[in-house]
């Protein structure tokens, strides 16, 4: 008796799993239709405002690596002699 109470429950939850993926995976699609997706133009102006963006910031962590290394030098070399 027990066992058999046992594998009703197990096989109750089993079939709750079932129909809560497919809850989920509807729900998931319901909610992707909600999405509005950016055309082609939107897309390649913020790829291009991302890649000048980075640029941007690189090309400032560039020059102020260059100055802090040059400084870090000048110092070291004060100090050396």
């Amino acid at each position: 008796m027990a066992e058999e109470n046992k594998a009703k429950k197990e096989s109750k939850k089993d079939a709750k799993k079932k129909r809560d993926w497919g809850a989920w995976f509807r729900e998931m699609r319901s909610e992707l239709k909600k999405v509005v997706w950016p055309n082609r133009e939107t897309v390649l102006k913020n790829t291009g405002t991302v890649l000048l963006c980075s640029l941007v910031v690189g090309a400032f962590i560039w020059v102020f690596d260059f100055a802090s290394s040059g400084v870090v030098q000048i110092i070291l070399t004060l100090f050396r002699s």
